[in-house]
């Protein structure tokens, strides 16, 4: 544990979801692959590739670039745009939608949380209060994290994403604690500790990467802590 500024008293912790609190490497390209193959078995649609899937959704957001705030919305209106520019019927676009997203998020949440951060959040929850600020779509309660945290907020669903102010403030005002007695956990060095610092909050950097943090990309500023593994957080008890 790393310290570079000193911190006010810690009276509560949010903490990013994706790569903070478990390895997520690999998960979404293989939720990505088997909701394509769920759209190729459509005639339509049975030569897409997953390379036209990525090159419509960045079509997609080159026509509305607010939508990256919101993955989940960005991911329907990618497969929207897709399905209009084929024969299919347009009464039946809602229900391949509807049974392409759920297939994304069935391999979106095949997960594994290490035991490790369920026994750090299980010591953490007995002294704060823990609240999550994801710019993903992970619901927690289908990873077996719910019971830490007492809410879970999304970029899109409450606000534009990290590092944009609306969710940090909407954490802090949920948790009725001022953000500067706050600490923020997170990967990423723009969305979790810029975005944390910006907004008045404490952050923790874990740093995955194994680099020096000056050398890695988007380190804007430094956080007021640094860690290489979440029970490095056990130090603040």
């Amino acid at each position: 544990m790393h310290f570079y500024r000193s911190i006010h008293r810690i009276k509560a912790f949010t903490f990013d979801l994706d790569d903070t609190l478990y390895d997520n490497s690999m998960i979404v390209e293989k939720a990505e692959e088997e909701m394509v193959k769920m759209l190729q078995r459509h005639e339509q649609l049975c030569t897409l590739t997953i390379s036209d899937f990525f090159a419509e959704k960045y079509a997609v957001l080159a026509s509305y670039p607010e939508i990256y705030h919101d993955v989940i919305v960005w991911r329907i209106q990618t497969i929207k745009s897709l399905l209009s520019k084929t024969n299919m019927p347009v009464s039946k676009f809602a229900d391949v939608i509807d049974e392409s997203v759920t297939c994304f998020n069935f391999w979106r949440h095949k997960i594994n949380v290490p035991e490790s951060t369920h026994l750090l959040l299980t010591k953490l929850a007995t002294k704060y209060p823990l609240a999550v600020i994801t710019n993903g779509n992970v619901d927690i309660h289908q990873i077996g994290l719910g019971n830490y945290f007492q809410f879970s907020l999304r970029g899109g669903e409450h606000g534009r994403s990290k590092p944009f102010p609306e969710v940090f403030d909407l954490a802090s005002d949920k948790l009725a604690i001022p953000s500067h007695h706050i600490l923020h956990v997170g990967d990423n060095l723009l969305t979790d500790v810029n975005g944390a610092i910006n907004n008045g909050f404490l952050a923790c950097f874990i740093n995955i990467y194994h680099r020096d943090i000056l050398h890695l990309d988007n380190a804007i500023c430094l956080p007021h802590i640094e860690i290489t593994q979440l029970s490095e957080l056990e130090n603040l008890l």
